[in-house]
């Protein structure tokens, strides 16, 4: 660390703390020319996810975003809050583990999709509904056709059938 005051890069660490409730560290150095004394804070860099939207402009990514569409696939359904927060924060830290700086938003729906069909299968499939924004109503059988077991068929579940 340079001498803020002769700008000589021989200092030494006298004291080192924790401040901001654990967020950084304060640490008191000594200048072994001039021997005056100076406080640096060392933190984490927070380097913002970018999220690729479909129509390929970017956008900061939003935790609460995520949570919110989320919320509404759930709504009126035997999913807990902290079941959604574990959700949020596991694809947060799915991103932020991949090491890029920027992530596509089909990423990030296809992880929401594959977490939300292991918990409620209708919240899966509003949630797909929307994501995949089904045309007509063979589309949406089809993605149904994939929840149930594979010895029925669709017709089964057809309410019109006599």
């Amino acid at each position: 660390m340079k001498c803020p005051f002769c700008n000589c890069l021989n200092t030494k660490v006298v004291d080192t703390r924790p401040n901001d409730e654990n967020s950084s560290i304060r640490r008191r150095r000594s200048c072994e020319v001039c021997g005056k004394k100076f406080t640096t804070y060392e933190k984490v860099e927070n380097i913002p996810l970018i999220v690729i939207k479909k129509n390929r402009f970017r956008e900061t990514f939003d935790k609460d975003k995520l949570m919110n569409g989320i919320m509404r696939s759930c709504h009126k359904r035997p999913v807990s809050f902290s079941q959604i927060e574990k959700i949020v924060d596991e694809i947060e830290n799915t991103a932020l583990n991949s090491l890029q700086k920027e992530i596509e938003s089909e990423k990030i729906g296809e992880l929401v999709m594959s977490k939300l069909k292991d918990i409620d299968e209708v919240a899966y499939i509003r949630f797909v509904s929307v994501y995949r924004q089904f045309k007509d109503i063979d589309t949406f059988m089809n993605e149904l056709q994939k929840l149930i077991k594979p010895s029925t068929k669709a017709e089964d579940y057809d309410v019109y059938k006599s």
